[in-house]
């Protein structure tokens, strides 16, 4: 039978945390009982240095039931090493892994058809948005023009799919031989090459809490993806360094015609927006270069991606009747 391991990354989610592990353990008993998948399968929830009570919630249903597990990181390590910590944490013990976030937008009972696909052989199984009417006009434009920008650049990304994908065991291996601290998931997992396709879904509004991703942390995100996969960026930076350089000597060559032609009078906004322009593209591009500088300043030092503070998942089992006694005293 299959094993199967839910991953589920939270960070301050203890308004909708209860009802996702409620409707996660629904979803994993339905899934037994259709013989799709082990009673072996777990759900491991990834507290990734919360400030509220959410790593309470996950330790209480740790200890009232068996299959769910939890990892506490020792602190915010972000969204994408949450995942990965999950992932690299339960691969030994599972045959495949089904990543989500704990929002509950993600239609859940999709992976059924995940795991479907993956019995007909699929090593990766993307979760794809039918359509974003639930977004904002901004959050909507902003990730169309996110995609097709890294499109044209030659970042092979799967359109409207963000973190909810199933990945085989084998998978997940050949994604921790990346050893990139900036590590962009939906750029490198389409790299793996590995027999892989799609699933679509409609994603609901989010029931409870605030996004973890408003619009000025969506812009970083995405151009520490544009960055991490390309040098578009500081080549584009590069053409308008040329470009400015042809339009000074054109400018060069006008002021020296009107210096012959005796018509030259001092040209204080000329000489302003002279010195503004070249300015502007100096520190504009001393800026994209010290990105890519910084960068390669934090793969150098090979610090770890994540701490993990609490292990529940690989740490020495509680018999039944101690759990339901601890989660007697705890409640």
């Amino acid at each position: 039978m299959t094993v199967l391991a839910i991953v589920v990354p939270c960070y301050n989610e203890q308004d909708i945390l209860p009802e996702t592990i409620k409707q996660l353990l629904s979803l994993r008993q339905q899934l037994v009982d259709e013989q799709l998948i082990s009673k072996e399968s777990k759900i491991v929830f990834v507290d990734d240095g919360s400030r509220d009570q959410t790593w309470t919630i996950i330790y209480k249903a740790c200890l009232r039931h068996e299959e769910v597990k939890g990892i506490k990181l020792a602190g915010n390590a972000g969204h994408q090493n949450a995942l990965l910590a999950g992932m690299f944490a339960v691969k030994g013990a599972a045959h495949c892994i089904v990543t989500m976030d704990a929002d509950l937008q993600d239609d859940i009972y999709v992976v059924r058809e995940f795991v479907r696909k993956f019995h007909d052989g699929y090593d990766i199984v993307y979760g794809v948005r039918r359509k974003r009417d639930v977004d904002s006009y901004m959050k909507r434009w902003t990730a169309e023009t996110f995609y097709r920008m890294m499109n044209r650049i030659g970042v092979k990304l799967i359109y409207n799919h963000a973190d909810y994908r199933l990945m085989s065991r084998r998978a997940v291996e050949a994604l921790q031989q990346f050893r990139e601290v900036n590590m962009f998931l939906r750029g490198v997992v389409p790299l793996l090459g590995f027999p892989s396709t799609t699933v679509y879904y409609d994603r609901k509004e989010r029931k409870a809490g605030v996004t973890k991703y408003p619009l000025m942390k969506m812009i970083r995100f995405a151009f520490d993806g544009l960055t991490s996969f390309s040098m578009m960026p500081i080549r584009f930076v590069s053409f308008l360094g040329f470009c400015s350089f042809f339009i000074s000597v054109l400018f060069a060559l006008y002021v020296l015609f009107l210096k012959i032609t005796g018509h030259t009078e001092t040209g204080w906004t000329s000489l302003i927006m002279s010195i503004w322009l070249v300015g502007g593209l100096q520190l504009m591009a001393i800026g994209l270069v010290g990105e890519y500088i910084g960068k390669a300043y934090q793969e150098v030092k090979q610090r770890p991606r994540y701490i993990v503070d609490v292990d529940l998942l690989n740490g020495p089992m509680i018999a039944r009747h101690e759990r339901e006694k601890l989660a007697e005293e705890i409640s």
